[in-house]
């Protein structure tokens, strides 16, 4: 008996285009199964029409049977489908609603009734699985940690079929290879897992079947190792070497820390002008906290940050000067978007309209432009955000994982914009990514992280060491 059978699945969200079109798909207990296709193609619909998700929460004009450890779930509600079917979904703050981990995972069980002593030690055994401490508090966990966070809330309520929606997204590798040595122990224990991932190159060699969707339809892929090859060849760097001249910041003895918790512990280092600066480290060790500091989103403990954009701009605090002059894209893309069209957002701090457009055609967004920035897909929001910031042709642009969500083509598409973009104006980029496809080619200096601390400060060397 299959965990999961669809039967001539259709979908629209609006009853015209059909994101899906008579899908049939199938996974087993004791597999897992992954998922690929381009950003937009319905990989995320698929999996929230498994769960559930469409048509109980998500609206729109499903078609077709889904069925559950044997069973229809037509009409069935969402509580009922939540007992055999657990999911962890793209976005982790949309999960996260407690402010202490140890809440966070106890309220699934709590809802699925578990006697308290159960769920002290689903907390115990979950948060040693995905190296968290309970006492953390939910605000202050990397984009890494909150990832780790949801999938184990998921996996401490039991479901024998479990659904991760890009489970990898701003995870660093030791993160990942824990993440899918846990599945793939699940699954040998009679679980039904379900990855939906743009990461191959992680999930491949611990999966057992791949569904590649594309053009509404889900087929199964049998020459894995072509399938793998064509989806994780690196990225090659376009741009020109770099000379180190100047520094457009200057960080000094810059410590952060959260109540008793060190993330920041005495930080020093140059950011060059005018150079593609790579942070790396694993979750955790301060990368974004870092950029935070540097974009004046928040205040060091000790220590200062100076920095040469314009002898003006004050030397503590952001302005509306300032951020015309460093432009910052999120890790989590809903944090930026609110305008009610694509168009909208990307002209909102644009320089002028025509840049605007020449943004729009570079990013590959210009066919999204009349559509409601919250309804696109989580890669397609990450485009559209960058585009929105790089729009305003600032001098420094700060990216925290701006990669997450990206099949290969969207990726290359990506790198290769903002490689273009920074040859064309001579910014100042700062980025955050794990991604080891594009890391080289978004990087002339990188400052690898530990622990809170510079580990060092280089060229590329840096990066094939970091993911060698």
């Amino acid at each position: 008996m299959s965990a999961v059978k669809l039967n001539k699945i259709s979908f629209s969200y609006d009853g015209k285009a059909k994101i899906l079109n008579g899908v049939d798909f199938d996974m087993q207990y004791g597999e897992i199964t992954l998922i690929a296709g381009h950003s937009g193609e319905g990989k995320s619909t698929l999996a929230s029409i498994i769960c559930g998700i469409i048509p109980n929460v998500n609206g729109g004009m499903l078609e077709g049977e889904v069925f559950i450890d044997g069973q229809s779930i037509a009409g069935k509600k969402m509580g009922d489908i939540c007992r055999k079917v657990g999911i962890v979904l793209q976005n982790a703050d949309e999960q996260i609603v407690h402010k202490i981990v140890e809440d966070e995972i106890a309220f699934g069980c709590e809802n699925l009734a578990f006697t308290p002593q159960k769920i002290s030690k689903q907390i115990d055994i979950v948060c040693n699985l995905m190296r968290l401490s309970p006492e953390w508090k939910t605000r202050w966990l990397s984009g890494g940690q909150k990832k780790r966070l949801i999938t184990a809330s998921t996996l401490a309520m039991g479901q024998k079929i479990v659904i991760l929606d890009e489970p990898l997204a701003n995870l660093d590798r030791e993160g990942g290879a824990l993440l899918m040595d846990t599945l793939k122990s699940l699954a040998k224990a009679g679980y039904a897992v379900l990855i939906v991932e743009h990461r191959l190159d992680m999930v491949m060699p611990f999966v057992d079947r791949v569904w590649h969707i594309i053009s509404g339809k889900a087929v199964e892929v049998d020459d894995r190792e072509a399938f793998l090859r064509a989806q994780t060849k690196a990225i090659d760097d376009k741009c020109p070497l770099f000379e180190i001249k100047d520094s457009v910041f200057d960080i000094k003895e810059v410590s952060f820390s959260v109540k008793k918790r060190d993330i920041l512990q005495d930080i020093s280092c140059q950011i060059p002008k005018g150079g593609r600066v790579l942070l790396l480290g694993e979750n955790g060790c301060g990368k974004t906290t870092l950029l935070r500091l540097i974009a004046r989103l928040s205040k060091p403990g000790a220590g200062k940050i100076y920095q040469y954009i314009d002898e003006k701009i004050g030397q503590s605090r952001g302005s509306g000067k300032f951020y015309k002059r460093v432009g910052v894209v999120y890790q989590n893309p809903d944090y930026q978007l609110f305008m009610p069209t694509v168009k909208e957002e990307i002209e909102f701090c644009a320089e002028n309209k025509y840049y605007a457009s020449h943004i729009e055609n570079i990013l590959g967004v210009s066919h999204l432009l009349d559509r409601h920035p919250q309804s696109l897909s989580q890669g397609q929001k990450r485009l559209v955000s960058i585009a929105a910031v790089v729009a305003g042709n600032p001098d420094v642009l700060i990216l925290d994982e701006p990669t997450v969500g990206q099949d290969y083509d969207g990726l290359k598409r990506l790198v290769n914009a903002l490689n273009e973009i920074h040859m064309q104006t001579g910014n100042t980029m700062i980025t955050v990514t794990h991604d080891i496809r594009c890391a080289d080619a978004l990087c002339d200096v990188a400052i690898h992280i530990k622990d809170g601390k510079v580990l060092r400060f280089g060229g590329k060397q840096i990066v094939k060491d970091f993911f060698a």
